[in-house]
């Protein structure tokens, strides 16, 4: 997990969370209302509900003049802290360390590190990230909470598809399973920057009870350039006790983001 894997999946997000914010409300009647209200609470009730996680997950990496892939061993107390070390045929390569308020990561080939806020990240990119959409995205949450706006419902054999009434320049489009509620796609784009992201999720796993993502597909699109992030879970325990080391090594050169 080097500096282009670690900078694909930030992309990912950072361009997620630039499509964001809350629009205008636009009047419906208050039977549809009830219908997109009962859709919404049955995806948050049937959200993930355990304390830590640990596993391990392939991460591919693609873009038209380059693709690579690592293993990465993970480890997560839900709504706390989020710990990724990557390894390449079992040597490591990098640590990444996420928390509310901070974001620190290191990468031993060119032996760089970044420690620093998402306020920090957020104004250098004019855009809001935090630590909840990176959570949302690796459990299979919708990036935004759909209980801040006003959808327009359709049901199909596909399951239910969320489209705010208030589009605005930004396209927003919520796909959830209609058995689950879980989220099978969630995709946003501004035509007049020509810029998408589409976050797919195409298997889920059950463990220990909990539907949790299997795999997760994003396609990042700026003009005609292309990142695709495949992400593959394996062998994921719940509630196990977990440790999260981290410690940048002495000589690193700190990577200054101005």
């Amino acid at each position: 997990m080097n500096r282009f894997t670690i900078a694909s999946i930030m992309l990912a997000l950072i361009l997620l969370a630039s499509c964001g914010g809350r629009k205008g409300i636009t009047p419906t009647d208050p039977a549809a209302d009830a219908a997109v209200a009962g859709v919404i609470s049955n995806h948050y009730d049937r959200e993930a509900d355990f304390e830590t996680m640990q596993g391990k997950l392939r991460v591919q990496y693609q873009t038209e003049d380059r693709t690579q892939a690592v293993t990465v061993t993970y480890r997560m107390k839900k709504n706390d802290t989020i710990w990724m070390s990557g390894q390449l045929l079992g040597i490591p390569l990098a640590k990444v360390l996420i928390t509310p308020d901070s974001v620190f990561f290191y990468e031993k080939i060119s032996q760089q590190y970044f420690e620093g806020d998402f306020s920090l990240l957020s104004d250098l990119l004019g855009t809001p990230l935090d630590f909840q959409k990176v959570q949302n995205l690796l459990l299979g949450q919708t990036i935004y909470d759909l209980r801040d706006d006003r959808y327009e419902l359709t049901q199909s054999a596909r399951g239910y598809q969320l489209v705010p009434y208030a589009q605005d320049v930004i396209r927003k489009m919520f796909l959830l399973d209609a058995g689950h509620y879980r989220t099978m796609a969630q995709q946003l784009s501004q035509e007049r920057e020509n810029r998408s992201v589409t976050v797919t999720y195409p298997d889920y796993q059950v463990v220990q009870g909990q539907y949790l993502p299997k795999e997760i597909k994003i396609i990042a699109s700026e003009g005609s350039a292309n990142t695709r992030i495949e992400m593959q879970f394996r062998s994921i325990e719940l509630d196990v006790p977990v440790s999260f080391p981290f410690s940048i090594p002495s000589g690193y050169d700190e990577i200054s983001l101005k």
